[in-house]
């Protein structure tokens, strides 16, 4: 190889590693914005979008009518147009405003219903473009957005604490199905089966621990009474289930969808499901607020005693967790259920 080759090489060789170090000092260099080349821009007519929205769902004679609007929104077209008015005067984000070119952004509506198709029937974020006009980032903030909204603002309403009428309620129906527990919050009184007790209990299944306050169904019951009580026992807990079923039947994105959000966008969508869910009820009437109940002598009424010291605390710790009441207090049941409901299950 002659001399002239390898010198000629030698700069080609030089002339690619200066290339290189220029392209890689431009590459980390911070990015600016403006047109990207052969990026399709796709100019969504939001405006007409919003029109058709409206016009389907929104004005004086819709082309979709109540039903079809509670089917597909999972509410009433008043409860939907009270949440989204509330939350436009409480974010921002939810105001429809113009950009630095004077072209009319999102309205609120369309940002709002994005959302709920998104949490009612579990589409993909990018399910939302062809029908609201809607891009796939936008949708997913408007949704991180709404649920925080309802959240803040519904939260101290529709996400309390239970109160006395609401205890009183589920205590009568415990008493309707043979699963007596009365007395007040924190304080519970009562008799089985001539035994006493002084705790509350909840119904649970088999992978829950034999605790005090705690009353499984029996595994492979042997006998008559056990069966019946198996079966009256399973039959009651099955309402808790089917509560959590009616929210996932209402708001389909926690059946998959769900998983691809962030702890704290999750925690989030659910506070604002059971909000909504429990707004629905009280709209369409199915829960009375005035209730009171003829079996329970007075409502429930919350403890006011003063909170235990750490040795009363470890007593009550130790109480919950006795093995001995567990399996008693599901006998005592098992022979009540007998007693007392024979031909129910």
């Amino acid at each position: 190889m002659s001399r002239r080759s390898l010198l000629q090489q030698q700069l080609d060789y030089e002339f690619f590693i200066t290339i290189a170090q220029v392209l890689k000092e431009h590459n980390n260099e911070p990015k600016h914005g403006g047109s990207v080349i052969g990026h399709k821009v796709v100019h969504c007519k939001g405006e007409a979008a919003h029109q058709r929205l409206y016009e389907n769902y929104f004005s004086d004679d819709p082309m979709y009518g109540p039903e079809f609007f509670k089917r597909r929104f999972r509410m009433s077209r008043p409860l939907f147009l009270r949440i989204m008015n509330a939350i436009q005067n409480h974010d921002n984000y939810f105001v429809q405003k113009r950009n630095a070119a004077n072209v009319l952004g999102l309205s609120c509506l369309q940002k709002v219903t994005a959302a709920f198709r998104m949490l009612t029937n579990g589409v993909a974020v990018d399910a939302t473009d062809e029908y609201i006009c809607i891009g796939e980032s936008t949708a997913i903030e408007s949704l991180r957005n709404f649920v925080k909204a309802v959240v803040e603002i519904f939260e101290n309403e529709y996400l309390r604490s239970p109160n006395q009428n609401d205890t009183s309620r589920l205590l009568e129906i415990g008493v309707g199905r043979c699963f007596p527990a009365e007395g007040q919050a924190l304080e519970v009184n009562y008799n089985i089966n001539g035994h006493a007790y002084k705790m509350g209990y909840y119904l649970a299944d088999g992978i829950y621990p034999s605790w005090a306050t705690f009353v499984k169904t029996i595994s492979q019951p042997q006998g008559n009474k056990n069966k019946y009580f198996a079966k009256a026992q399973e039959a009651v807990r099955k309402d808790v289930e089917r509560a959590f079923g009616v929210l996932q039947a209402r708001f389909a994105i926690v059946r998959g969808p769900a998983r691809l959000w962030d702890m704290e966008a999750l925690a989030y969508i659910m506070k604002s499901r059971v909000i909504m869910h429990n707004m629905i009820i009280e709209d369409e009437g199915d829960v009375d607020p005035e209730e009171r109940f003829d079996s329970l002598e007075h409502n429930v009424q919350p403890s006011h005693f003063a909170t235990p010291d750490l040795m009363e605390f470890i007593e009550i710790h130790k109480n919950i967790r006795d093995n001995e009441v567990h399996h008693q207090l599901q006998e005592d049941l098992v022979e009540h259920l007998r007693q007392h409901k024979p031909d129910t299950y």
